[in-house]
């Protein structure tokens, strides 16, 4: 699975964003599919995941309420909705794909990673 990440940029405090990941190859819709962020100085840290089926979600507290994500299997594209965004936001975002939904949060469980898109919020 290749995946391509898109849809950053800089934003104001309190703006929206939505990222979106495309994957390439037919098995798209079997793998859990996740977002992390990596903000300057700081380690790789889990945002979002959702499940193959797009029934199961977990979000890190912080960003609870303002962000969701979704997926359209038909198009091979997780996509990831930023609302009231806040300079603490600003990091790389990266796509991730994983074929086991448990421990969800942890960065290592992840096969295939995107690119990264950076989302810089001004305050």
């Amino acid at each position: 699975v290749q995946l391509q990440a898109c849809g950053g940029g800089l934003v104001q405090a309190g703006g929206s964003l939505r990222l979106s990941c495309a994957a390439s190859g037919r098995t798209f819709s079997r793998y859990n599919m996740g977002w992390f962020r990596q903000a300057p100085g700081k380690e790789r840290e889990f945002v979002t995941t959702i499940s193959w089926s797009g029934g199961g979600t977990y979000y890190t507290d912080s960003v609870k309420g303002r962000f969701t994500i979704s997926r359209d299997n038909a198009k091979n594209t997780v996509y990831l909705q930023m609302n009231s965004l806040k300079p603490e936001d600003t990091a790389v975002y990266y796509c991730a794909a994983s074929s086991s939904f448990n421990s969800y949060y942890n960065a290592g469980r992840y096969e295939y990673w995107g690119q990264g898109t950076q989302v810089t919020v001004s305050s």
